[in-house]
């Protein structure tokens, strides 16, 4: 994993470098609302869906200046969605990659508007990069999709409505998954293959689909046996607050079976494509064993 971790760090530090730029052009008044939006975007975190943009692009033969808007709004995008989702009236939580939430030093109202502010600024990205060509058009219509009321939206709507449900079932898991998190996972792999045309899309779309639910199975799995120095924020949140999760249905130890096999069919989904797909196979992995 070696050469991995080399490669991630590559990819990270080349978004990275180009989220910077973005943010030291954007000069917003007033001065909280700056504040507030940048707070949140350059906390730091893990990059997980701009990485996978690159290394997509790298995998189609598509180049990094192609992508890397397209990555800069599903970043916004996520961002967005932490800052609401961390609010009193979501999940109501004090800390973020281990400082504290953008409400609890901003104050909610800001922080609402904080999320919508990168929101509107992850489509005004989008529409621009449309002016290109159909198959940008395209991919900016997947990545909305991905985001909006059949995607992450309707699966947060659905992770607070199932809260403390009596009884839990797989399907309403399977829904919870694939929107919240599956979605936007999936934007930034597939957004590059319809950049390309549609290279490999299928094989695209369902690692990445798969990618999401594992993603999501070793999120549940770490809140029961992640700790807070690693993760950054609290755990042991879902039990207490009742949320749908893979260790409620199945426990922990079936759970982190079914994390195994998740992870082999992310590989398995790629070996239909020719060309060097070891990034992403290791990705799969990484996903698996992370710890935060």
């Amino acid at each position: 994993m070696a050469d991995f971790s080399k490669k991630y760090g590559e990819y990270l530090d080349e978004f990275n470098s180009y989220l910077n730029k973005f943010c030291s052009q954007l000069k917003l008044q007033p001065q909280i609302l700056d504040e507030s939006l940048k707070y949140s975007l350059l906390l730091g975190g893990k990059r997980v869906r701009p990485v996978l943009a690159l290394a997509t692009a790298d995998l189609l033969g598509l180049a990094h200046e192609e992508i890397l808007d397209f990555a800069l709004a599903i970043e916004l995008i996520h961002t967005y969605s932490l800052i609401h989702d961390d609010l009193p009236a979501m999940d109501n939580d004090d800390f973020r990659r281990g400082k504290p939430t953008n409400h609890k030093v901003f104050g909610e109202g800001n922080a609402v508007l904080a999320g919508d502010g990168l929101l509107n600024t992850a489509y005004s990205t989008l529409i621009k990069a449309c002016y290109k060509g159909k198959n940008y058009v395209s991919a900016a219509e997947f990545i909305c999709a991905c985001a909006g009321v059949e995607g992450m939206i309707a699966g947060q709507s659905a992770d607070l409505l199932h809260e403390n449900d009596i009884s839990v079932n797989e399907s309403v898991l399977n829904f919870i998954y694939e929107n919240k998190t599956s979605k936007l996972i999936m934007a930034p792999v597939v957004s590059a293959s319809i950049l390309c045309g549609g290279k490999y899309f299928s094989e695209l779309k369902w690692y990445a689909r798969t990618l999401g639910y594992l993603f999501q199975l070793t999120d549940d799995i770490l809140d029961v046996e992640g700790s807070f120095s690693d993760l950054g924020k609290s755990v042991g949140k879902d039990k207490t607050e009742g949320k749908y999760t893979a260790v409620r249905l199945f426990g922990l130890e079936e759970s982190k079976l079914r994390a195994d096999m998740t992870c082999e069919s992310c590989k398995k989904y790629l070996e239909g494509i020719k060309g060097d797909f070891s990034f992403l196979a290791d990705f799969a992995d990484y996903v698996k064993s992370r710890k935060k």
